[in-house]
C-alpha cells in the first residue's frame, strides 16, 4: 500500500493570506502546506481521502491519472470543496460513475452543497461529475484495500479510518481534539499512523494540539506516525528535530509505501 500525502495544512492552508511569520514566509518546500488530502494506492486500486479546495493542482503536481474511488472524513468545506474536480477522473475513465463514500450524516451534507452531481450525464451536455454516494455504516473494501470507519470527535460527526491491505495496517485521523476509548481500541498493531496536530500548544476546540498528539501516539504505539493538518505554528525542520523517535511531521508530497514485513501473532 502506497500513500502519497497530498496535502497537510490546516483549513488557512500555509502561508497563510496576509502572514508575514518565518513559516509563512518560508522558502522550505516542506513549509507549503496545502489542506489535507491522501492518496492511496495499490495495484489494484487507487483512490483519496477527502477532496480539498486545493485537489486540482494536488493532483496535477503528483501527476495522478487514476482516481476509483473518493472517501470522506467530514463535510467542512476544507476537506470537500474540490470535489467537482473529480470529474477530470470520469473523463480519464471513460465516463466511469466513481464511487464516494462517507457516513450518511456526512454524505447528506456533501449532496446538499453539491446538488447538481448525479450518475448520470445531464441532458444538456455540461461537464458534471459522475458520482455514486455510497453510505458508510460499517467495514467497506476498495479493491484490495478494506477500511473500517470509527468516530472521532472534531465538533461534529468526523470519522477516522482503519486502511488495511497485504497485512498492512495504517490509521487515519486528520482532524479530531479526542478519540474515544471505543475507536482507540481498534488502532493496535499498527505499521503506521497519521493524526491531527494543529498547532504546538493546547487548548483548541476542536483540534488536537502537539502534545495531545503525542499522548495519544505513545497509547497507539504504531511502528510510525505522522501528524498532519499543521499550522502555521510549526516549522518542518524545527519539529524534526523535536519530536521523538519514530514520529514524524508529513509534508506535502510525501510518498511512503506501508508493508507487512512479518507475520501477524495469533
Amino acid at each position: 500500500m502506497e500513500l502519497t500525502f497530498l496535502g497537510t495544512g490546516t483549513s488557512t492552508g500555509i502561508p497563510m493570506i496576509g502572514c508575514d511569520c518565518p513559516v509563512c514566509r518560508s522558502t522550505d518546500p516542506r513549509n507549503k502546506r496545502r489542506r489535507s488530502c491522501l492518496y492511496v494506492k495499490t495495484e489494484c486500486v487507487a483512490f483519496v481521502i477527502d477532496t480539498p479546495p486545493d485537489f486540482r493542482e494536488q493532483m496535477l503536481d503528483a501527476d495522478i491519472r487514476r482516481l476509483d474511488a473518493v472517501v470522506f472524513t467530514h463535510a467542512h468545506a476544507d476537506h470537500v470543496f474540490g470535489f467537482d474536480d473529480v470529474r477530470r477522473f470520469n473523463t480519464l475513465a471513460g465516463d466511469v460513475v466513481l464511487p464516494a463514500y462517507g457516513v450518511p450524516e456526512t454524505l447528506a451534507r456533501i449532496q446538499r452543497i453539491f446538488s447538481y452531481i448525479k450518475t448520470t450525464p445531464n441532458n444538456l451536455g455540461l461537464f458534471r461529475p459522475l458520482i455514486e454516494f455510497r453510505p458508510v455504516t460499517g467495514p467497506f473494501e476498495i479493491g484490495d484495500v478494506r477500511l473500517t470507519p470509527f468516530e472521532v470527535e472534531h465538533g461534529e460527526k468526523m470519522t477516522g479510518y482503519l486502511l488495511e491491505s497485504g497485512g498492512a495496517r495504517v490509521g487515519y485521523v486528520c482532524d479530531c481534539h479526542r478519540i474515544p476509548e471505543h475507536s482507540l481500541a481498534q488502532l493496535t498493531d499498527l505499521d503506521v499512523m497519521i493524526l491531527d496536530a494543529l498547532r504546538p500548544e493546547p487548548p483548541h476546540p476542536t483540534h488536537l494540539c502537539l502534545s495531545e498528539s503525542l499522548a495519544l501516539l505513545a497509547r497507539i504505539g504504531a511502528k510510525q506516525s505522522y501528524l498532519i493538518h499543521m499550522g502555521h505554528g510549526f516549522d518542518h525542520a524545527t519539529l524534526v528535530r523535536n519530536l521523538p523517535p519514530g514520529i514524524a511531521p508529513s509534508y506535502d508530497g510525501l510518498r511512503i509505501r506501508v508493508e507487512r514485513t512479518e507475520k501477524r501473532s495469533a
